[in-house]
């Protein structure tokens, strides 16, 4: 078991990361090790990163497994979990992002998107809608 410096909750991603590589261990171990475990095929490396970056957080279920892989107290895991989640450090917005990021899907524009509408533009869509 890794021991755990700090009595006040840390954040996740810094301690899944600092776990996985007290294992020795790439991303893409730490995804195929959760899939082996859990039994399921479909977690991939860019989840763990996005855990990690704190761009998301895991929910029950990959914590539980997370806990189990990286043999990890689950409460450890759960407390981190909520500190990150009360920290807001899951927003969509941050350094290189734009406002447009956080707004709700209807609201953004940009590529691929024509405004409120939220209709695509790829394929010559937005040609078909104008001329007729």
């Amino acid at each position: 078991m890794i021991p755990l410096a700090s009595p006040r909750p840390a954040q996740l991603g810094p301690l899944l990361a600092r776990c996985r590589l007290a294992r020795g261990w790439s991303q893409q171990r730490a995804a195929a090790e959760l899939c082996a475990a859990a039994g399921v095929p479909t977690l991939s490396r860019h989840e763990v990163s996005r855990w990690e970056r704190q761009r998301r957080v895991p929910g029950g279920f990959w914590l539980g497994w997370l806990a189990v892989v990286l043999d990890v107290p689950l409460v450890v895991l759960a407390e981190a979990a909520a500190a990150t989640r009360r920290a807001g450090s899951t927003r969509a917005t941050g350094p290189g992002r734009t406002a447009a990021a956080g707004a709700r899907p209807a609201e953004r524009t940009g590529p691929g998107r024509t405004g409120r509408t939220g209709g695509t533009t790829r394929g010559g869509g937005a040609r078909a809608w104008t001329t007729g």
